[in-house]
């Protein structure tokens, strides 16, 4: 039988994510509309968002922290196409977007001197085995396979290249070692449920003496440009943005923000996200149809919580049977309006993807689960007749 309960919010789109609890339009009513964002109100309130940012986080002060153009994915290729090329590389890909950036080293910058180590979905690659004395490229938290890695034990504080490290669903969410980073990128559309569009870009002080020290050979795009006549670009990190930004999204993420303060801050936020998880744990322990991608709990990801279908009748069937019968589970649960956005992503293995940031409520995803047995019961006669 359906379910009698649906999620309050039964929003779990892994991007751009639900919006904290609470929100409405009217928390936008102060937005600087109209005014630059180079007049007094506009550096000051981008400033305000950097360095509220910073202090959540617990960013060094050191560290430089700036509002850049096109989401994360702008933020990643700002250091890849500006850092890169002064000392080898190794590439680690464990999903879709850690395998983009091996596409744009390898394909776009055609760099010679190029490792790449990859595992499959649900895995990770052997981190011992990364080479530090050569620049390191990597994804914290993988969106599209629900995994991460499970600390910053295997990053040498000696290390003599650069860790960039695409974080976009893991800040806000997980313990970050920043002794241990030296590029950071993540989206306000992800854990703080924000706009899309706008990305942030951290640097340590090696990064910095990188950009500082190293011309790469290829021509840089304005927009990718942190350097004027071999100085790194101070206002970047001060709020004075290259492009212009999105004062609507700069009040939404101040919101943000605002609410991640009243909730304790990076401790309340991690609180939220495990709460999720353990939720869904608690019910696929009991499953006898669902399992996790990510079988290893300690690279099990708390945001992107990606679920496998453990049954041996689907197991047996054919890949296409098997993308057929997660896609009408999907939809079934959609079409009741239990949940919105679950499928999992096209490039990995036929499943459900959960997002469990820190703005979704506990109580949304509980209600959601039977949602999903009552779907799984829904399909699985199509099993049969497949077979």
């Amino acid at each position: 039988m359906k379910p009698q309960h649906k999620p309050r919010v039964p929003l779990f789109s892994s991007g751009p994510c639900a919006k904290r609890p609470g929100w409405g339009p009217a928390v936008l009513a102060d937005a600087a509309l109209g005014r630059s964002h180079r007049s007094k109100i506009g550096k000051a309130r981008l400033a305000d968002a950097i360095e509220r940012s910073r202090a959540i986080l617990g960013i060094p002060a050191d560290y430089r922290v700036g509002i850049v153009p096109a989401s994360d994915t702008g933020a990643v290729e700002m250091a890849l196409w500006s850092m890169l090329g002064a000392r080898g590389v190794d590439m680690l890909a464990w999903e879709s977007f850690g395998a983009g950036w091996v596409t744009d080293v390898t394909k776009q910058l055609k760099l010679q001197d190029v490792r790449v180590l990859e595992a499959e979905y649900g895995r990770i690659v052997d981190l011992a085995s990364v080479d530090f004395a050569r620049d390191v490229v990597f994804t914290w938290n993988g969106t599209t396979s629900g995994v991460r890695v499970p600390n910053g034990d295997w990053i040498p504080a000696d290390r003599q290249g650069l860790a960039i490290c695409d974080a976009t669903s893991a800040a806000f969410a997980m313990e970050l070692p920043w002794d241990k980073l030296d590029v950071v990128t993540w989206s306000w559309q992800k854990v703080l449920g924000g706009e899309a569009a706008h990305g942030m870009l951290v640097l340590s002080p090696r990064a910095v003496e990188r950009l500082e020290s190293y011309t790469p050979p290829w021509p840089l795009p304005k927009l990718f440009r942190m350097t004027s006549k071999g100085k790194l670009n101070e206002g970047i990190f001060k709020g004075e943005t290259i492009n212009t930004p999105s004062m609507l999204c700069v009040e939404d993420i101040l919101d943000a923000l605002g609410w991640a303060e009243r909730i304790g801050g990076l401790p309340g936020l991690i609180g939220r996200c495990r709460a999720n998880l353990a939720a869904i744990e608690k019910w696929v322990a009991a499953s006898s149809w669902a399992g996790f991608l990510a079988e290893d709990e300690a690279i099990r990801s708390p945001t992107s919580i990606c679920l496998s279908f453990v049954d041996p009748a689907f197991r047996a069937s054919s890949p296409a049977v098997q993308a057929a019968i997660a896609k009408k589970l999907a939809a079934l649960v959609e079409a009741e309006g239990a949940g919105y956005d679950i499928a999992g992503y096209r490039d990995a293995p036929p499943g459900l993807r959960i997002w469990g940031g820190a703005t979704v409520e506990t109580s949304d995803i509980e209600a959601l689960l039977p949602w999903l047995d009552w779907a799984w019961d829904e399909v699985k006669s199509e099993l049969a007749a497949a077979a």
